[in-house]
């Protein structure tokens, strides 16, 4: 016989008299657990706001017993001291405010370049370590293993010593005699226009390429549109601002024991290029290595199995699909090279961290100019942790 079908399982639940009440309870209950996570974190809030006032409040009292004065009125005074080097035009009459600016320049500078220059190299050196060349493995690991397990200081005062001892400026190495290396400097041939003019295009450029990154474009036209770009402002700004009748670019000449015309680059900016580049390219090929040997070997017999060249299948197949994993740790080692720049006191270099020491021993204002140390560092690292947020997102595969 076919069983009946039940049409009442059981007994019917009144809303009226079991479901309003757990509704109820259910409401209250979650009101009370978002009123203690309220309570919890204004009374966090409020112990955090009272250990910095406390503390503004201490270091103010010890600072008025020993005499010192607080605030940033210093910034307005004169520094009456000179440093190394600089992109702009300085003097000992500076003020803090711009002495401090400058120093700012000059870490912005050397840390953008030493990023630029340390992933190339770091680029080529992890390609080459992935290469089935024994030799050429060999020497990509030699250069790895010497250069990141050499202490950064080390390496510094090592080619700061070294740079220092080369010969003076009529002994100079000369490179096609418009390149020349001596214990004064690296001299390079430099387009005819100030400091000012430069440090600008630099600094359009730099933005031009952070409004592109965030288009809606492909990579490609990205690139192609700030190399146009930065190529055009560079041309303007020669027809602006080189005067009637002078040569576009400036090559360096000796005269008498100095050099006159073309940039120089300084010892010290020299030394510190040199130790953080080697130093950090090598940790930036290590992180390209295991990137590339992420990818997955079926898509390289894939590549194979279609008759792709070596050099097609990294650069059509490894790379793209490596970048992936290779861009987060990558930032970590930009954010790195960026605070590695204030090892440059050890030798004199004038980046921040230096200017900020040497103001520290003349005025006295420790508070200040540490908040002030502090607020730029945070603000270049954090604008360039952001910057690599965005490279990968554009990278991630996206799904539909």
């Amino acid at each position: 016989m076919r069983p009946r079908a039940v049409t009442g399982a059981g007994p019917k639940l009144s809303n009226s008299r079991f479901g309003e009440p757990m509704v109820a309870a259910t409401a209250r209950s979650r009101k009370t657990a978002q009123m203690r996570r309220l309570l919890i974190q204004a009374v966090i809030i409020i112990a955090l706001v009272a250990i910095v006032w406390s503390t503004y409040t201490t270091a103010q009292t010890n600072l008025n017993a020993l005499g010192i004065t607080g605030g940033y009125a210093f910034l307005e005074r004169a520094t009456g001291w000179s440093y190394s080097f600089s992109l702009i035009p300085r003097s000992v009459d500076d003020t803090y405010l711009r002495t401090l600016t400058i120093g700012f320049i000059n870490t912005l500078f050397l840390g953008t370049l030493c990023i630029v220059l340390s992933t190339i190299i770091g680029f080529a050196v992890g390609s080459i370590r992935d290469t089935s060349n024994l030799a050429l493995q060999t020497i990509a690991s030699v250069y790895v293993q010497l250069f990141r397990n050499l202490p950064l200081i080390l390496q510094l005062v090592f080619w700061y010593a070294v740079f220092i001892h080369l010969p003076g400026p009529r002994q100079a190495y000369a490179l096609g005699e418009i390149v020349l290396f001596s214990n004064r400097g690296l001299m390079l041939p430099a387009l005819n226009i100030s400091g000012q003019t430069a440090l600008i295009l630099l600094l359009g450029s730099i933005a031009l390429g952070v409004i592109v990154l965030f288009a809606r474009i492909t990579a490609m036209r990205a690139l192609f549109v700030w190399a146009s770009a930065t190529v055009l402002a560079i041309a303007v700004s020669l027809l602006m601002f080189v005067p009637e009748g002078e040569p576009i670019a400036s090559v360096p000449t000796l005269k008498g024991l100095r050099f006159q015309g073309g940039m120089q680059m300084t010892i010290e900016l020299v030394a510190m290029i040199v130790a953080i580049v080697l130093y950090s390219s090598a940790y930036i090929a290590e992180v390209v290595r295991g990137g590339l040997a992420e990818v997955p070997r079926g898509l390289i017999e894939a590549g194979q199995a279609l008759g792709l060249s070596g050099r097609t299948i990294w650069s059509r197949i490894k790379l793209p699909m490596a970048l992936r994993s290779i861009i987060p740790p990558l930032g970590n080692q930009w954010i790195f090279v960026m605070k590695a720049t204030t090892i440059g006191v050890a030798i004199g270099f004038s980046d921040l961290f230096m200017i900020v020491s040497t103001s520290l021993t003349q005025t006295g204002q420790t508070l200040e100019l540490i908040a002030i140390l502090m607020g730029a560092f945070l603000l270049i690292n954090f604008a360039l942790a952001q910057f690599v947020n965005v490279i990968n997102r554009r990278m991630q595969l996206k799904s539909h």
